[in-house]
């Protein structure tokens, strides 16, 4: 810093000063980097899963003033990991079992470092060739995974709930057409009106998109649900061709399905359009043992997912896909003199965003080193071990409250202050992390058992944990 000060008040830039160098600018701040993030992922295992106070406390040191002059990017760095990495939560610990989160495969992580080298933006063609042949590939070995049509297109974004944004927005589109009402031109001012159905259970996140779209979060039609949260098939509403119906793949409480083979000729015979949302649930479709859950979603005409959940890609991972992709683009589309537009599919078309990260080449690596057979084994691995997590706390005399369908389990310690004292104090233990739902008026405790990294011994430990702090409590 002092020679920054003395370059200044010598005239000198100090932006030379960082750039001008006998070496490259780049090698000393990754071979850094690379350290730090090995070290950081050697050492996740034995350090708590929640980070204490005094970790977060140190984060007030980094978050001041803006600077006023420039600082060496190592020093930065030794800031970032020094006083940054002991306030994260341990993701890529085996015994985070919160919010549907997957950990990040290593063909994932290694891409996502080469993608930030490449500084690529993924929009069009002429910017990034590699960028748009292997998103095109990755959203085809997507739609091969989850079984769905062949034709079916869509957009790599970055999550479900721009994912279920994107899908709905070609909903939209292809309905309001149907209708003769240009809606990306004429807006809903005055446009017919839609109806769109959910169900009770229907995830935040859709409502989200749909407050997005114009088309109002309460102003939906909710069907009834059963005791697993699926939609009854018995008291669906009304269906004609100005309907959009949402289906739901995976109940993030109960990893619920809605009965898609019985819902869905209905609603398409009736001219609805139907979309499901299925953020961590369609990948049950990679599984042999688990496919039958997904029976009747492939004859939808939109689909939601997300590729930081079960797939592990890391973040900001999501996929859009529509049946007929014509009407994506038409819905997303866009045009400038200065673009330079080939005959290839062009990804910014297809996609809410314009400037856009490569993050479908992170997709594409992941899928690459997992291949049919590792997303198949990666279900039914979490899958087993949420079994274990339900049967092991029953046995210990705690109450599951759902049937086990995936990767999902509900758990009462008793009454609801028992239940979030006991939450509380697992987190606070370390061991593990788990977060609380209310679950059809009951307050439980959710256990998402959804990386990659989960290992037998980590359940065990996980488990040993539950029980001591909850009979403790």
């Amino acid at each position: 810093m002092a020679m920054l000060h003395s370059a200044m008040s010598s005239g000198i830039s100090p932006v030379s000063i960082l750039t001008q160098t006998s070496f490259d600018p780049y090698e000393p701040v990754l071979r850094q980097a690379l350290g730090d993030a090995l070290r950081y992922l050697k050492e996740i295992e034995e350090r708590a899963v929640r980070p204490d106070a005094a970790a977060v406390a140190q984060l007030e040191q980094m978050c001041g003033a803006l600077p006023e002059w420039p600082e060496a990017p190592e020093a930065v760095l030794e800031e970032l990991d020094t006083l940054g990495s002991p306030a994260t939560v341990a993701k890529n610990n085996g015994r985070y079992f919160g919010f549907v989160n997957g950990g990040c495969l290593p063909a994932a992580m290694g891409a996502a470092w080469l993608v930030t080298a490449w500084d690529q933006n993924a929009s069009f063609q002429v910017q990034s060739p590699v960028a748009a042949a292997l998103e095109e590939t990755a959203l085809e070995w997507t739609r091969q995974m989850l079984g769905l049509p062949q034709g079916t297109g869509g957009a790599v974004v970055t999550g479900a709930t721009m994912a279920n944004f994107t899908a709905l927005a070609a909903a939209r589109h292809a309905l309001y057409t149907r209708m003769g009402w240009d809606v990306e031109n004429d807006g809903l001012m005055g446009a017919p009106e839609l109806r769109v159905v959910v169900g009770e259970e229907a995830h935040p996140s859709l409502m989200k998109a749909l407050g997005l779209l114009g088309m109002g979060r309460s102003r939906v039609v909710r069907v009834p649900v059963d005791g697993q949260g699926r939609m009854r098939a018995d008291a669906l509403p009304r269906m004609d061709e100005r309907t959009i119906l949402c289906l739901q793949a995976g109940n993030v409480n109960t990893g619920g399905f809605d009965p898609a083979a019985a819902i869905v000729p209905v609603a398409r015979g009736a001219g609805a359009w139907v979309h499901v949302d299925g953020a961590f649930g369609l990948w049950a479709a990679a599984s042999p043992q688990y496919r039958h859950l997904v029976q009747g979603f492939e004859l939808a005409d939109s689909w939601a997912t997300d590729g930081h959940k079960w797939p592990n890609i890391g973040y900001d991972c999501g996929v859009a896909l529509v049946r007929e992709p014509a009407e994506l683009r038409a819905a997303m589309s866009i045009d400038a003199p200065y673009l330079v537009m080939g005959r290839q599919r062009e990804p910014a078309d297809y996609t809410p965003e314009f400037s856009r990260r490569a993050r479908g080449v992170e997709l594409w690596a992941g899928l690459r080193s997992l291949g049919r057979q590792g997303m198949a084994q990666l279900v039914e691995r979490t899958c087993a071990h949420a079994r274990r997590f339900a049967e092991a706390l029953h046995a210990a005399g705690f109450q599951i409250l759902n049937e086990v369908a995936i990767n999902q389990v509900l758990v009462s310690f008793g009454s609801k202050e028992k239940t979030l004292r006991t939450i509380a104090r697992i987190q606070q233990d370390g061991t593990c992390w788990c977060g609380s739902t209310v679950w059809q008026g009951r307050t439980a405790m959710r256990i998402s058992v959804s990386s990659w990294v989960t290992t037998e011994e980590d359940v065990e430990r996980s488990l040993a944990a539950m029980i001591r702090v909850a009979r403790e409590g």
